[in-house]
């Protein structure tokens, strides 16, 4: 997903430190941080699919994401950057 166009999370609540996100049909790669930036890309293979499918939802909606990864995903990434 790297270079690929990744939407400007909506942060509606403004207590994310999410800035933004991209998926495709298997994985949701989402990046934290407003200065020094971090990547995370989850995987059905690294966190599951059910997971990952909410997570895209959340992303979507741009409420509840970080919320969710800490609960749920926090350390089943695939690869972080």
């Amino acid at each position: 997903m790297k270079g690929k166009y990744l939407p400007t999370y909506k942060n509606i609540d403004g207590d994310s430190s999410i800035v933004s996100y991209a998926y495709d049909a298997t994985s949701i790669e989402v990046i934290f941080g407003k200065g020094k930036q971090t990547t995370y890309i989850y995987t059905y293979g690294s966190a599951g699919m059910d997971h990952i499918e909410r997570m895209k939802i959340l992303a979507d909606s741009g409420h509840g994401l970080n919320e969710y990864i800490r609960r749920y995903v926090n350390y089943k990434y695939a690869s972080k950057s």
